[in-house]
């Protein structure tokens, strides 16, 4: 249990404990276990290859990408298409009756600095989120729909963060508008 609340990076082994034992005691040990055995260990590097986590992270990012991809390509402007990018996603994670989240915020969230393989891959994914709103926010400044004056990259990188926080509040919320309140927030400065 000790080495499931480290690569967890969980505050106390109480915590840990509270959250693999209150339910079903045997079987939360044997998940936190079979969870340790997945997981490198600090320090540690994850030998050549693709892992089952590896292919799922990146037919997630294929998957998501094109319908992110399809709502920035739409019609409207370019704030317009933002806003359907993000309602796009809120739309989806509050479809999702388990609430599972975004699987790369999740796996950011848990696995960032004890898994390489998978901070990069979930890097990669951000970076391209964030190119993305770049692209069309130098589109927009190109046209005079937004001004020059704001810098581009803090703008998408202010969109990413939004989306992030969203992504992983979307999982516990139980209302979407204000998620998409929050959304149209971010766009403000356009």
């Amino acid at each position: 249990m000790k080495v499931v609340q480290e690569m967890l990076g969980h505050s106390s082994y109480a915590l840990t404990a509270k959250t693999y034992t209150a339910v079903l005691p045997e079987l939360a040990l044997e998940a936190a276990e079979a969870t340790a055995r997945l997981v490198s260990r600090r320090g540690t590097k994850r030998p050549p290859g693709l892992t089952s986590g590896s292919l799922a992270l990146d037919r997630y990012r294929e998957q998501q990408a094109v319908q992110v991809d399809q709502a920035l390509e739409g019609p409207g402007s370019v704030k317009e298409r933002i806003a359907a990018a993000f309602e796009l996603l809120i739309e989806m994670n509050f479809a999702d009756s388990d609430r599972r989240g975004c699987l790369a915020v999740n796996t950011a969230a848990e696995l960032a600095g004890f898994d390489e393989d998978a901070t990069e891959r979930v890097r990669a994914m951000f970076e391209r989120t964030t190119h993305t709103f770049l692209d069309g926010i130098r589109v927009g400044q190109a046209s005079g729909e937004i001004s020059r004056d704001l810098d581009a990259e803090a703008l998408a990188n202010h969109l990413l963060t939004t989306l992030v926080g969203i992504q992983l509040l979307s999982k516990t919320s139980r209302d979407p508008e204000l998620m998409k309140r929050s959304a149209q927030l971010a766009l403000a400065p356009f």
